[in-house]
């Protein structure tokens, strides 16, 4: 099987075609879940904390005790339809094709089943495939879909909640670093990087976004932004060294400004409600990590033109 990977590119792109469809599924499951899950491990939190009552000493009040929820988790329970709580079967479940065989539709109450799903599914299939056409068969690609997959995850939490867990940007900062040590750098691919590029680009990413944040508080008296960019930076300056910080964040201001403004002028949104810059900075990340030689070499290539 290995070697008919090796040998054949389209096979491999197929392979990953629905590898990705299948990874697919289970992001809409991190998407949706993870943020829930977050949220109850803050209220337990919360309802620990000693509740002061003005009426007696601080040493007499007592914590207040979390309710009971059943589990829930990446696991557990098992995906339920939205609107009737019926458990989706296996066979209702297969990535993209249950949902064109059923229309769409739940198979129990009939009840409208939102794209979002197949789409998301689609998404990581057609990116992990573009991995495997782009980078072909080796540990270049292997890490390329690992990233791929965490982005997609991070790009739509972000989208929905304007958050970016440290459940999911610390692991792929950290998984960064460690891919640096194992000696499978590529100059070809920059991916992953070598440790001092990545040691380099964690730092620089987190500082970077860091600084202009607290520049621009000073100056507007408002955030920019939130600490789970400066760790997703700093995440893909682990994995593609600090040679692509700079193209990364002009990548995401342009576009991120782009749509800001098209937004705007279309009413969609109003002058001065946030926008998340997550899903900007992992569509820059993506872009950098697949054609990064390029966009350097286009950019210095710039400069060379005007000297």
């Amino acid at each position: 099987m290995l070697e008919l990977l090796t040998q054949s590119p389209a096979a491999f792109i197929a392979v990953a075609l629905v590898l990705g469809l299948i990874v697919g599924s289970f992001l809409n499951v991190v998407i949706y879940r993870l943020p829930i899950m977050l949220e109850r491990q803050w209220q337990a939190q919360c309802a620990q904390l000693p509740v002061q009552d003005a009426a007696r000493p601080a040493a007499a009040a007592s914590p207040a005790a979390p309710a009971h929820q059943p589990p829930f988790n990446l696991v557990v329970p098992r995906s339920t339809c939205p609107a009737c709580k019926a458990p989706i079967s296996a066979i209702h479940n297969i990535p993209l094709l249950s949902y064109l065989a059923l229309r769409g539709r739940c198979a129990r109450c009939q009840a409208r089943i939102s794209a979002r799903y197949p789409a998301v599914e689609l998404l990581s299939g057609l990116s992990t495939a573009l991995v495997a056409w782009k980078l072909g068969f080796g540990w270049a690609a292997a890490c390329a879909m690992l990233v791929t997959w965490f982005l997609i995850a991070l790009t739509f939490i972000d989208l929905d909640n304007q958050l970016l867990p440290d459940a999911l940007t610390l692991p792929l900062l950290w998984l960064g670093l460690l891919a640096s040590l194992t000696g499978w750098a590529s100059s070809a691919h920059a991916l992953p990087s070598d440790p001092a590029s990545a040691v380099g680009g964690a730092a620089i990413g987190y500082v970077a976004l860091w600084g202009l944040y607290h520049v621009f508080r000073l100056l507007t008296g408002k955030e920019g932004m939130g600490y789970g960019d400066f760790k997703l930076l700093a995440a893909l300056g682990a994995w593609l060294g600090w040679q692509l910080l700079l193209p990364i964040v002009l990548l995401s201001a342009g576009v991120g400004a782009i749509v800001g403004i098209a937004l705007i002028a279309t009413r969609r949104t109003q002058r001065g409600h946030p926008i998340p810059f997550g899903p900007f900075l992992a569509a820059a990340g993506w872009v950098a990590m697949l054609w990064g030689p390029q966009l350097v070499a286009g950019y210095l290539g710039l400069f060379a033109l005007h000297s």
